[in-house]
């Protein structure tokens, strides 16, 4: 028989084997130390986020004055909003945020359904040649940025008309692509084959043993998914100020570029405008930050 006793407050863990006539036999200790040097790894890291972001809130709440009085750590005394008021209206932010949602939904559904189709197509199509070798081309792909075939891209989308936000969501879709299938098959594979061939014996069509079945099990996956290629799409400067031809049409990555010009004195209303944009994107991942733990570790886990 044995009796734990925990010593939360000295670290100190003792474990007695008590005897059936109650008489010890022996006891030992187990010291729990602190690992100092990864602490302090984390505290620097965590450090070179907060800092940042203290900078960037202190700025966008002080007037044009404190702005420009060359102290970025001095606290806002007092609070102003005229710099959140100035950014929503010099870049047009209900339009702008309208553009980046639209590129966002759209290339966060079309992600999780073309990854789910060809993830699943692959998993149980993995004995042949031509899905074996699709996985290795997609995998290939994650190896090659954007800018190396920007300009090829940038003439075919406008010779098909493309040079929109449509575009935009084909070319960030195909970009997504390769992680997204990484993990939907690694998390494929651990969902057994018992439960398809039970649905194809009641007479379920491939079709609906993926949309009734499968695609409901990969709702983890599909959130980490989705996240990914949310802050993929949100944030993304580059392919919208590539292949989008009309300024009107701009996400507000490219729109704040666009006005970059008149924040050069206007340091409060250039980091309100950073923050606006950058609050759907930081909401989002602390909301669905378990979800995109959860999916990983379970796909890594049982793949």
């Amino acid at each position: 028989m044995t009796t734990p006793s925990t010593l939360t407050a000295e670290g100190i863990h003792r474990t007695e084997s008590v005897s059936a006539s109650g008489g010890r036999r022996r006891s030992g200790l187990k010291v729990e130390r602190v690992n100092w040097p990864g602490t302090a790894i984390l505290v620097l890291c965590a450090l070179t986020v907060l800092l940042p972001l203290y900078v960037s809130l202190s700025m966008a709440f002080k007037t044009q004055g404190q702005a420009v009085d060359g102290n970025a750590f001095s606290f806002p005394e007092p609070f102003s909003v005229d710099g959140f008021v100035q950014a929503w209206t010099l870049t047009n932010f209900p339009v702008g945020a309208a553009m980046s949602l639209l590129v966002t939904a759209g290339t966060v559904v079309a992600t999780i359904v073309l990854a789910a189709f060809a993830s699943y197509a692959i998993v149980r199509n993995w004995e042949r040649r031509l899905f074996r070798y699709s996985f290795y081309y997609l995998l290939a792909a994650m190896f090659i940025p954007f800018p190396v075939v920007a300009l090829p891209q940038i003439q075919l989308t406008g010779r098909l008309g493309l040079d929109n936000p449509m575009g935009v969501i084909l070319l960030a879709t195909m970009f997504q692509l390769s992680f997204s299938v990484l993990l939907f098959t690694a998390f494929l594979r651990s969902i057994p084959m018992e439960l398809e061939e039970s649905a194809r014996m009641d007479g379920a069509t491939t079709w609906q043993t993926f949309w009734k079945l499968i695609f409901p099990l990969l709702a983890p996956m599909s959130a980490t998914v989705g996240i990914f290629a949310f802050l993929y799409a949100w944030n993304d400067f580059m392919m919208p100020s590539l292949i989008i031809s009309d300024p009107a049409l701009q996400t507000l990555p490219v729109r704040q570029n666009l006005f970059q010009t008149q924040f050069s004195n206007n340091y409060h209303v250039s980091f309100a405008s950073y923050l606006m944009a950058m609050a759907p994107a930081i909401v989002a991942y602390l909301f669905t930050q378990r979800w995109v733990m959860a999916g990983v570790s379970q796909g890594a886990v049982k793949g």
